[in-house]
């Protein structure tokens, strides 16, 4: 006796969805100094595995062979792509576009997967540019392999995409993953597919100025302590200093405190800045502006001061104390 054909497709659908499941395999992009992992690429790594399928990583570099052994023992890893190379120097987005492409053509990949930074912004559009597919960024949730969730307008509304390309090119906004763990992993490491091309033409790599600190860094610190447009001037952020310096926490700033010339941008938490989720962030003389909220809003606890009983950062603080910040920090400090 035949089936029905709507029982046949019942039975087929499944069929598909297993094969899928078999064939699919993604591509994390490590991002590294050449000396150790950033720890954004443990977050991604997190949302590859929710993906489903093979887990592989390409690590490209100068002298990166300490990096491709620490991401093989990450758990869930198949296989580190390794490109060890002195053209990759400094990172230039123009000499890793060919590498990404020569990896994608050889091992067809469904996805390719960066943590949300300026290293992906700047690498990740090219690729998606090249294969003629759309970038879906800085996703905060997973549905399946073609369904992700975002946040749009300032985080004030989440949207659901469902993507049909047939390579979905994806940031992930770290906070919103787990970091995967160290150490339980043995991956295979093998070299990477050469790069079709020869980008060394189009850009080169002169040098960098990198600021040196011995707080955490901003992005992955448990605790953050963050000045605004109260703290009135830069040198008045030695307050902010002194009091993370007895946290251990690293110091960040609103735009308005980066835009008066405060302090440096690469302390700006905010929509056009980081985004950060530690388990303690305290405001200090910051209103809590809409923009500011969207890169610290999923702090596990958030404390404020400020002496505007209306500021809008109470209400999405857990503790706040209206009192002027000149005064209390000195005195929280003290009392730490």
């Amino acid at each position: 006796m035949f089936s029905t054909p709507s029982k046949v497709s019942a039975l087929i659908r499944p069929l598909n969805t297993l094969r899928l499941a078999r064939n699919q395999s993604t591509l994390v992009l490590v991002e590294h100094n050449n000396e150790k992992l950033n720890p954004v690429t443990l977050n991604a790594i997190t949302a590859a595995r929710a993906l489903g399928g093979e887990v592989n990583c390409l690590v490209a570099g100068t002298s990166c062979s300490a990096v491709a052994k620490e991401v093989s023992s990450v758990a869930g890893i198949s296989k580190v792509l390794v490109a060890d190379d002195a053209a990759f120097e400094g990172f230039m987005p123009e000499k890793l576009t060919p590498l990404l492409l020569a990896s994608q053509d050889q091992f067809k990949f469904t996805h390719i997967i960066a943590g949300a930074s300026a290293f992906s912004r700047g690498l990740l559009p090219r690729v998606a540019a090249q294969l003629d597919v759309s970038p879906i960024s800085d996703i905060i949730g997973i549905k399946d392999s073609e369904t992700f969730v975002r946040t749009i307008y300032a985080g004030n509304a989440i949207m659901t995409l469902k993507s049909m390309d047939p390579v979905k090119i994806v940031t992930v906004r770290t906070t919103a993953f787990e970091a995967a763990t160290v150490g339980n992993g043995a991956g295979a490491v093998e070299a990477a597919p050469a790069a079709a091309g020869d980008a060394t033409a189009v850009s080169s790599f002169v040098g960098q100025e990198l600021s040196k600190s011995d707080r955490p860094d901003l992005g992955s610190a448990k605790v953050v302590i963050s000045g605004g447009r109260g703290m009135k001037t830069g040198d008045n952020f030695s307050m902010l200093y002194d009091l993370a310096d007895k946290l251990g926490a690293a110091v960040g700033a609103s735009r308005a405190a980066v835009d008066a010339g405060m302090v440096p941008n690469d302390m700006q938490i905010g929509q056009t800045g980081k985004i950060v989720a530690p388990d303690l962030y305290v405001a200090v003389g910051i209103s809590g502006a809409i923009q500011h909220l969207a890169g610290m809003k999923d702090s596990k606890v958030i404390v404020a001061v400020n002496k505007d009983p209306e500021a809008p950062i109470f209400q999405v603080s857990d503790y706040g104390l209206v009192a002027d910040l000149f005064k209390a920090v000195p005195e929280i400090t003290e009392k730490i």
